[in-house]
């Protein structure tokens, strides 16, 4: 019978790390006597990053003292201690192998069940002082698991478990482990899973992500239950030189450039939602830039369309606008994103204010070539008619789309502009607004625009109760960064790194607007965009949990260690990879 032999907590702690302050709750300790076993965790105990560990699904982590043997073996070590592994639970017995998502069992005074494996993490590198360890638990089948709390109670060391139900499926959790972070994701073995009530949300909605990805019908690459492998691969890698066929004026300050290959074939069809990356020059003595622009057209006509925003000071728009003409080549990245109209049958919001329309009226145009039955809901902000684009395009294709449901809002109406016919409102959009239009909660929502819109209007539908995967946003310009557990510092604008330049090939970071040379000094391409203060987004940094997947628009990367589940084909995990060429990176 499995016995615990260690009741380990700890509370979270600041560290220093790599030059940052870092909360963290790795560092547990063996305790004495009897703890109290709580809804959320053991009296005591805490964890630093609330987001990715702790509440309510993991509530107590365990691990085996038959994996402290593996790898004092596989590491040649022997200064292990009880909670070396970050675990409340130091136990004898229940290995990874045998127990099952949804077991239950009785422990001292508590009731306990199974709910998902360890989260892959960079902080049990830090404690284990081993920066590989978050993807060796997984590649060696040894990750740990969570406990839920279903009966509060007391537990101490020496107390026996009792299993008191098998959960459903008999998953275990070395192999629920394996089907999300491991290549090999069996449909039938999915959907599996998914029965398991048990089965901790987050855990959930990525065999959900996975599951729909292998419904498709286009060809797809990577992991969507963990990245953004969201679409079929790039159509060409790089670059390609493409023809202005057209330039519009939409407003005041919008122009719609269209962009055909140079013999006139078509050009492959895009995602409705999709970017593309344009490398300018804007003169001779000028170095080259990129710039990410969404396509605002019909994703199927055989060419491309961008419209762009003329910015005040902005190299690249005020080129585009003001210099380029019919006839003139630019050189353009293959449709990239994967903010992109998903399928379905439900209601569809395209949520956005200024130049953020663009994205979401190439959705608008497939939806009306399609002529979709769907409840659709255009809602636009803009400043006023001077400055509002694709006013009577947007109206056109409302006439295919029956159920379709407009409202335009503007903030600061001109006296010229015509209540009822320019615009349906005075002010902004807002959820309040959303809700006496009668707008659906469970809708799946677009949005798109300035960043304290995306910001305010994301939290107000996450309170509302959107679910998350219904909720779909595009960034212009850098996103958001997340770096777990590291406290918040100002932000800096991105800079070449310190210590001059390197000897390495040029790594562009296109939404940054950054180039760099690498240098050797840095040891994954994530340390390097951090030393540049380019924003990023990482968790494991091993090559484990895809959250540092980005776009790779250029060039190529090598990898060590190798990724234990490969990025979608044109796309980069820059945690554990390095330039080889000359490089374009979509960050």
């Amino acid at each position: 019978m499995a016995k615990l032999l260690a009741v380990n907590v700890g509370l979270p702690q600041k560290m220093q790390w790599r030059g940052e302050t870092i909360l963290t709750g790795i560092w547990k300790h063996p305790v004495q006597g009897r703890r109290a076993a709580r809804r959320l965790n053991l009296a005591g105990d805490g964890q630093g990053d609330l987001a990715g560990h702790g509440g309510e699904q993991r509530a107590v982590m365990v691990y085996q003292i038959d994996s402290y043997r593996y790898w004092e073996r596989t590491l040649g070590r022997r200064d292990f201690t009880f909670g070396q592994f970050g675990e409340n639970f130091t136990v004898e017995g229940l290995p990874d192998d045998e127990v099952c998502i949804g077991d239950r069992y009785r422990l001292g005074s508590a009731l306990f069940e199974v709910t998902q494996p360890r989260v892959t993490c960079y902080r049990v590198g830090i404690r284990m002082n081993e920066p590989r360890m978050a993807a060796l638990l997984v590649a060696h089948h040894r990750p740990g698991f969570y406990l839920r709390v279903l009966e509060e109670g007391e537990v101490g060391a020496g107390d026996e478990f009792v299993r008191v139900a098998e959960g459903p499926e008999r998953f275990t959790v070395a192999d629920i482990d394996a089907l999300l972070y491991l290549p090999g994701h069996r449909p039938d073995q999915l959907q599996r899973a998914l029965r398991i009530p048990a089965l901790s949300q987050g855990w959930k909605g990525s065999f959900e992500a996975l599951a729909s990805q292998d419904a498709g019908n286009a060809p797809v690459s990577g992991n969507r239950g963990l990245g953004p492998a969201a679409s079929k691969p790039p159509a060409w890698h790089g670059f390609r030189p493409l023809r202005v066929a057209r330039v519009e004026r939409e407003s005041a300050r919008v122009t719609s450039l269209t962009l055909e290959s140079e013999d006139g074939s078509a050009l492959p069809p895009a995602l409705p939602g999709q970017f593309l990356v344009l490398r300018l020059q804007p003169a001779a003595n000028m170095p080259v830039i990129l710039r990410n622009y969404s396509m605002s057209g019909a994703p199927g006509a055989g060419a491309y369309r961008v419209s762009v925003k003329q910015e005040l000071n902005g190299k690249g728009s005020s080129f585009l606008c003001t210099q380029v003409k019919r006839g003139d080549v630019l050189e353009v990245s293959a449709p990239r994103g994967s903010f992109t109209l998903q399928p379905g049958d439900g209601p569809v919001v395209l949520l956005s204010a200024g130049i953020g329309a663009t994205p979401v009226l190439a959705m608008l145009h497939a939806l009306a070539v399609n002529r979709s039955a769907r409840e659709v809901w255009w809602l636009y902000g803009v400043r006023n008619a001077a400055e509002h684009p694709f006013a009577r395009e947007v109206r056109a294709l409302a006439a295919a789309l029956p159920h379709l449901r407009s409202f335009v809002a503007y903030s600061r109406p001109a006296p010229e502009d015509r209540l009822g016919e320019d615009y349906d409102a005075p002010g902004r959009l807002s959820l309040q607004v959303l809700q006496q239009l009668g707008v659906p909660s469970q809708a799946d929502f677009y949005l798109c625009g300035p960043p304290p819109f995306l910001r305010s209007f994301a939290q107000d539908l996450t309170n509302w109760g959107v679910a998350s995967w219904r909720l779909h946003q595009e960034i212009f310009g850098p996103e958001e960064s997340v770096t777990p557990g590291i406290s918040k510092a100002p932000a800096r604008l991105p800079h070449p790194p310190a210590g001059g330049p390197g000897p390495g090939p040029m790594v562009s970071f296109a939404r940054s607007g950054l180039d760099a040379p690498w240098s050797p000094a840095y040891q994954s391409l994530l340390e390097f965009a951090e030393a540049c203060d380019v924003p990023v987004k990482w968790s494991c940094r091993t090559g484990v949990c895809h959250t540092c997947e980005c776009a790779l628009i250029g060039g190529s990367v090598r990898y060590d260690p190798e990724p234990l589940d490969a990025p979608a084909d044109g796309n980069a995990l820059i945690c554990c990879s390095r330039p080889e060429t000359e490089m374009e990176l979509d960050l």
